[in-house]
C-alpha cells in the first residue's frame, strides 16, 4: 500500500513541478513530510541550490506540541531564515501532499513569518 501511495504522490509531485520553477528572485519551497518529521527547503532551480532549510529535528522546534503546531514552528524559521537570506517573495511546492493539516500549517506559519507567497 505504501509503495502505491508513494507513486500517486510523486507523480502529483512531478506534475505540479511541470508548473513550478524556483529562481533567485522567487525561490521555491519544496515541502517533504514524514510520519515523525516534516523537512522544507527554500530552492532556487536556476542555480541548481539549496538558499535555506529548516526541520522539525532542529533544536530550535518544540518538541511537547503535536505535528500540525511543529510544522508552523518550521514555517516560521523557514521565514526567519529567508529573511537573512534577503527572500521576500517564494513558491511553494506542496510535494503532491494535500494542502491540508501538516503542509498548511507549515504555509501558514511561513507566511504569520513574512514570505509572501
Amino acid at each position: 500500500m505504501k509503495f502505491l501511495k508513494e507513486n500517486r504522490r510523486r507523480r502529483i509531485h512531478m506534475r505540479i513541478r511541470t508548473k513550478i520553477r524556483g529562481t533567485a528572485d522567487r525561490p521555491r519551497i519544496c515541502v517533504f513530510r514524514s510520519n515523525l518529521q516534516i523537512y522544507c527547503q527554500l530552492i532556487d532551480d536556476a542555480a541548481g541550490h539549496t538558499i535555506a532549510s529548516a526541520s522539525s529535528r532542529e533544536s530550535g522546534i518544540d518538541k511537547s506540541v503535536n505535528k500540525s503546531e511543529q510544522a508552523r514552528q518550521v514555517g516560521r524559521l523557514l521565514a526567519q531564515r529567508a529573511k537573512d537570506a534577503r527572500v521576500e517573495n517564494a513558491l511553494f511546492d506542496r510535494g503532491g501532499y494535500l494542502y491540508h493539516g501538516r503542509v498548511k500549517a507549515l504555509a501558514e506559519g511561513a507566511r504569520e513569518g513574512g514570505l509572501q507567497f
